[in-house]
């Protein structure tokens, strides 16, 4: 769940005044988690007026740690549209109730999974209110999942056609392909999703030495030279002394934070933290508490307090503190502030867990994530974690660290322990991806996937900002919220994307607040252009289909500029 507006106002962020010079309200205004607020300024100069550029100010807890401007934007929901998004979710909420009146009376034929009446004295299997949600507002717009591809999902994709007979409870294919979806949804922002090349090539190659399955843990008769070298190579790419690799990123923190903490320890955890990262430190059995998402003031409070009350009851020192983040966090777009973290944990003495499943690969000039991103050194960040299957086009994650920290985990991580090793095709995919980003394979194609995958993140976002939508997150960021806000038209919005040919994916509660659903895009390196002005073209289509853009910024900068050729035309 991510944070509900009201809340993203701390930190020491400020709304941007008026025109009108008035105090801001919670009705459109632009919030920035940023590094610098920015200010507008004009003056007359000769017989024109001219726009300074936007002046700068600090607004960040400890400015000094950034090396350059940090710019984060979240504008508040519109005040009319906070509303009709309740009104919607009420009316749905209704007719979901008189559904089920219906479906218990057998009016209306239920394809819901229910007890079976010779089981109705048992504790039941399936909670009636929890299925609610997933009954009668899921079921609506349910088509917008789980599409079928049949293709490399790369920059471009084929879908499998499929149709529903039953308002998306079911669904049938129709033998069609709908071909060359533009994908903007993947994870795929170096690019290295492809069938060809040179990192297709190696893991052929690959298969027919080794096979693709190994049918044992690292442990026992599944440690493979090729996993060695690999481990080796992400070591050398983080800057750390060692590193160790598993077969799935999900369970790279689930199955490893509990190893690193337990009974006596403490757990600082951003409230946006990924599901693994929240199931990793409940499985720990350590005390969580929770900070605001980037939130400096509030990571510091609790921080301080747990120096000095110690554990509840006994107030004995923690055994451990350690903080979890995310390096960019992929439902807001939004990138840690990394540089005032590692500073509060030096303060305190506490322990950084690192998660870099989103950042690694598509962050900083040489792509080794956010840690490369902010200029800092690596051995600031005590457990390094990433995954495999974004900017590698590959499957698993690692940990990366002190020599100390990996050989301890090899011994204890329940995933190293118990989990089949890595299947080495999958492994020569990260070799050569990481090479060719590394610029060792004699090519300058990883720096240039890295600087194509910065211009198009620039160019999507600004575009999207011009047109008037409400987007979230970091200005460097590839993953991109666009604010959808009501339920109705997440599902609108992701079948209109499609008739464009166009694939997206939608987000709603109760994977973000009640009042802000949104559509992700996913900016990649491997696309063009043209694909991105034709997506924008897509965009702007439905974005006035559905009347989804609210910008109060845009609608702002518009009229100062009206403002400035009406001052030019009466001079």
């Amino acid at each position: 769940m991510t944070e509900s507006a009201a809340t993203k106002l701390l930190n020491g962020d400020a709304c941007r005044r008026t025109l009108n010079r008035k105090s801001p309200s919670k009705n459109g205004y632009v919030k920035n988690h940023c590094l610098f607020q920015q200010s507008q300024k004009c003056r007359r100069s000769g017989d024109k007026l001219s726009f300074l550029v936007p002046q700068r100010q600090n607004a960040t807890h400890n400015p000094s740690l950034y090396k350059k401007p940090f710019v984060e934007s979240f504008e508040e929901t519109p005040l009319l549209v906070a509303v009709l998004t309740y009104m919607g979710y009420g009316i749905l909420t209704v007719f979901g109730y008189l559904r089920d009146f219906l479906r218990h009376w057998n009016i209306e034929k239920c394809h819901v999974a229910r007890e079976r009446d010779e089981q109705k004295d048992f504790v039941p299997l399936y909670q009636d209110f929890e299925n609610f949600y997933t009954r009668n507002l899921y079921m609506r717009i349910r088509d917008n999942w789980n599409r079928p591809i049949c293709s490399v999902p790369g920059a471009k994709m084929d879908l499998v056609e499929r149709v529903t007979h039953n308002y998306n409870w079911t669904f049938e294919h129709t033998g069609k392909v709908v071909k060359d979806v533009i994908n903007m949804g993947s994870y795929n922002y170096l690019g290295f999703a492809e069938n060809t090349g040179t990192c297709a090539d190696a893991a052929i190659e690959t298969t027919q030495k080794y096979g693709v399955g190994v049918g044992s843990t690292r442990s026992e008769m599944g440690n493979l030279d090729i996993h060695e070298e690999m481990e080796e190579l992400v070591a050398r790419f983080l800057g750390v002394e060692s590193s160790m690799t598993f077969g799935m990123g999900f369970a790279t923190n689930s199955m490893n934070i509990p190893a690193l903490t337990g009974k006596g320890c403490l757990i600082l955890s951003d409230e946006l933290n990924h599901a693994s990262l929240v199931l990793g430190a409940r499985l720990s059995g350590s005390t969580i508490r929770v900070f605001k998402h980037n939130n400096m003031q509030s990571l510091e409070k609790l921080l301080r307090d747990a120096i000095v009350h110690g554990q509840p009851r006994t107030h004995r020192p923690w055994k451990k503190i350690l903080i979890v983040v995310e390096g960019i966090y992929s439902m807001e777009g939004s990138i840690v502030r990394l540089p005032e973290v590692i500073a509060l944990k030096k303060r305190y003495k506490a322990y950084l867990y690192l998660d870099e499943a989103h950042s690694i690969g598509a962050l900083g000039p040489g792509g080794r994530g956010v840690v490369d991103y902010f200029g800092l050194d690596p051995k600031d960040v005590d457990i390094m974690m990433g995954t495999f299957t974004k900017s590698f086009g590959a499957a698993g994650g690692y940990i990366g660290g002190k020599k100390e920290l990996i050989d301890y985990l090899r011994s204890y991580s329940h995933s190293a322990l118990y989990a089949t090793s890595m299947s080495p095709p999958v492994a020569q995919q990260i070799i050569t991806s990481m090479k060719i980003i590394m610029g060792e394979d004699g090519t300058t194609l990883g720096a240039d996937r890295l600087k194509q995958l910065s211009e198009n993140t620039n160019y999507f976002r600004r575009r999207l900002r011009e047109m008037g939508f409400i987007i979230y997150g970091n200005d460097d960021s590839p993953v991109v919220p666009l604010m959808l806000y009501m339920p109705a038209k997440i599902g609108a919005f992701g079948r209109e994307m499609l008739k464009r040919n166009i694939g997206t994916v939608v987000v709603g509660f109760p994977a973000t607040p009640i009042i802000e659903s949104r559509a992700r895009f996913c900016v990649s390196a491997a696309h063009t252009r043209e694909m991105l002005d034709t997506a924008l073209e897509a965009i702007s289509e439905v974005g006035d289909l559905l009347q989804l853009k609210y910008s109060r910024r845009e609608q702002a900068l518009s009229s100062l500029g009206w403002m400035a050729e009406e001052s030019l035309l009466q001079d």
